[in-house]
């Protein structure tokens, strides 16, 4: 039986993602990367959801995968699996950078200079293209290897310690929030800081083992207001303490109330949807549907303003806000519509393959 609730958790976090990366985009924190800040306030009071949702909504989205890996091997073989995730997840990773996302790359690039640099030869800027065109899809990346790990654990394990998660209690899971600090202390790579593998295997094989339990939900479920509770005041602590610093580097990144925080905004979330959201109509289906095509793309269209209308001061500060918002949504879902339909370019930058079209 489909859980309704994992849809909806996937569509409303990769929204948040979206609205994230606007804000991201012209941040006023000291986070690199991006064209910055275009306001002339001294403090960006708004720039504040970043800090409340960077800790804990790709913690969110490595333990839906890790449910959703569980529920799809129950089904398939491990061969199967590995297929038909090198197809959805390596492929646009792959050849999907060279297909289509060289043009992300192209305008990653341009807010570092890279483009206007004479003395870089041509076959250097076109390197930068390509491998600066990952962006948004390291996810992708980390969550094949993930795959390809779980299924000789998986072979390893014949169910015993699966089994046994059934029967996680409340006080346990609170308990893997130090788990959960542990783990954003190691695997963690430098410069490129969005790959932290020990805190997102951690909550890959925690989806598998232990939130794939039916029981287990019921527990969330159940103590919901508890987790939340925590969640918010962490949060609160959390965004006091370090708002203004750059949150997605070191030391931030690795601190005690960060990964407490993102912990427990993970469980709030699972429990809460779980509680209230566990059902579907035409919208929810038609976001669902769609998620994959808004999360691949959307960064093109919030970048794209950036670059040509915002850096070069075409509109006021807030209708760049608004329009970056807007293109991140309207480009995504209309690449999507187009693309999933073309031959080749359907597998190639989205990983869908003709059996699945058809």
């Amino acid at each position: 039986m489909r859980k309704t609730y994992l849809d909806n958790i996937r569509w409303v976090t990769v929204v948040l993602v979206v609205f994230y990366h606007v804000f991201y985009m012209y941040n006023g924190q000291g986070v690199q990367g991006t064209l910055g800040q275009i306001t002339d306030l001294k403090v960006q009071y708004y720039d504040v959801y970043q800090y409340i949702v960077y800790p804990w909504f790709m913690m969110l989205l490595f333990t839906v995968s890790g449910v959703s890996a569980r529920y799809y091997l129950e089904r398939h073989t491990g061969k199967e699996f590995i297929k038909s995730r090198t197809t959805k997840l390596l492929v646009p990773t792959t050849i999907g950078l060279l297909a289509f996302q060289f043009i992300q790359g192209y305008i990653n690039i341009s807010f570092s200079g890279v483009t206007d640099n004479p003395e870089m030869p041509l076959i250097g800027k076109a390197m930068a293209c390509i491998l600066s065109g990952v962006g948004v899809l390291w996810y992708l990346q980390v969550l094949w290897l993930f795959s390809l790990v779980i299924v000789p654990i998986r072979a390893l394990d014949k169910d015993r310690l699966w089994t046994l998660c059934k029967k996680t209690p409340f006080w346990v899971l609170i308990l893997l929030g130090g788990a959960a600090y542990l783990a954003g202390q190691v695997g963690n790579t430098p410069i490129i800081v969005c790959y932290r593998f020990g805190l997102y295997f951690l909550t890959f094989i925690l989806g598998y083992f232990v939130f794939s339990h039916d029981e287990v939900m019921e527990v969330l479920k159940k103590y919901f207001l508890i987790y939340l509770f925590a969640a918010v005041v962490l949060g609160t602590l959390f965004c006091v303490k370090y708002f203004g610093q750059n949150y997605a580097d070191n030391p931030v990144y690795r601190s005690p109330i960060f990964l407490l925080y993102g912990w427990f905004g993970c469980l709030a979330m699972l429990g809460g949807f779980a509680k209230y959201f566990d059902f579907e109509n035409r919208f929810t289906k038609w976001m669902n549907a769609h998620s994959w095509g808004l999360y691949v793309f959307h960064y093109l269209g919030i970048s794209s303003v950036a670059l040509f209308i915002a850096k070069p001061g075409l509109l006021p500060a807030w209708a760049c806000y608004l329009l970056s918002a807007v293109m991140g949504f309207a480009l995504a879902y209309g690449l999507y519509f187009v693309i999933s339909r073309i031959p080749f370019f359907r597998w190639a930058v989205l990983g869908i393959s003709k059996k699945k079209q058809k």
